[in-house]
């Protein structure tokens, strides 16, 4: 039986240099699969908007939805790291940041929740931090921003918007942030930000740098419909089952293979 992975694990892991496998889940069957395959963290992500409830984006994701998917995903896995997201406007002011928080690790059994933007949101950060709620920061592209966004594309491409969210990086991490996911952001910018914090960095499309990676599940299983992003890769297409798959991706992970160039944003 594995032992309980904590975010003392991961940044001792960080600390050694080890990198570590994130994947998204949500529910109890595919939960125990990643345990047993050796996925470290595992993200009930608003994904589930998209890929479980047909939506074109995660907007609609309730928390009491978010609470149920993580209550399922915690019966599948009891010894990995649980992060949970908070769904759009669920954490729009610090105080109900800090109910729909506490509805996650109490309803759901998060261990960690995670919140989108930087410098806005650094009051949250510190207030939920402060109450022993461990959070988890998310730079790069945002997608409960999409529709001001407009298109689901790369971030900090311009010396501007790079140092923004260097900047941003580092506050978050000052007001008590645990964990950082950087999505599609250029691999130099992640690497960067991955070697100036202390905090562990979960990469999806930015590049092999990062600490971790981390992919929404179905694409890694190549079940997604349309169009998949560029950084992921279907692992069930040179495997024999889902669990063979699931554990390629841990093995390419912790050995640096994804990555590959392909899957790599310059």
């Amino acid at each position: 039986m594995m032992s309980a992975i904590t975010l003392s694990t991961l940044r001792a892991m960080k600390k050694r240099g080890e990198k570590f496998a994130t994947l998204t889940a949500y529910d109890a069957s595919f939960s125990s699969a990643l345990e047993s395959a050796g996925v470290a963290a595992i993200l009930v992500g608003d994904s589930l908007g998209m890929v479980i409830q047909g939506n074109s984006t995660t907007v609609p994701v309730t928390i009491d939805e978010t609470i149920y998917h993580t209550r399922c995903v915690r019966q599948g896995s009891r010894n990995t790291l649980l992060i949970s997201d908070m769904p759009f406007m669920s954490d729009a002011t610090p105080e109900l940041a800090l109910a729909s928080a506490a509805r996650l690790m109490k309803e759901g059994g998060a261990q960690v929740v995670k919140l989108e933007g930087g410098a806005v949101i650094v009051d949250t950060v510190r207030l939920l931090s402060e109450r022993g709620i461990p959070v988890c920061g998310h730079l790069g592209l945002l997608p409960q921003s999409i529709n001001k966004l407009g298109s689901y594309r790369v971030q900090g491409r311009d010396k501007a918007s790079a140092k923004r969210l260097i900047e941003d990086a580092l506050l978050l991490e000052s007001a008590g942030a645990e964990l950082l996911v950087l999505e599609c952001v250029p691999a130099m910018l992640a690497k960067e930000v991955t070697e100036q914090l202390t905090i562990p960095v979960i990469g999806i499309g930015a590049g092999a740098d990062c600490d971790s990676q981390v992919l929404v599940l179905y694409d890694l299983l190549g079940i997604t419909p349309g169009k998949r992003p560029s950084f992921s890769k279907n692992f069930l297409i040179d495997a024999e089952s889902i669990e063979a798959a699931i554990a390629e991706y841990v093995k390419q992970v912790k050995s640096g293979e994804f990555p590959a160039a392909e899957q790599i944003i310059a």
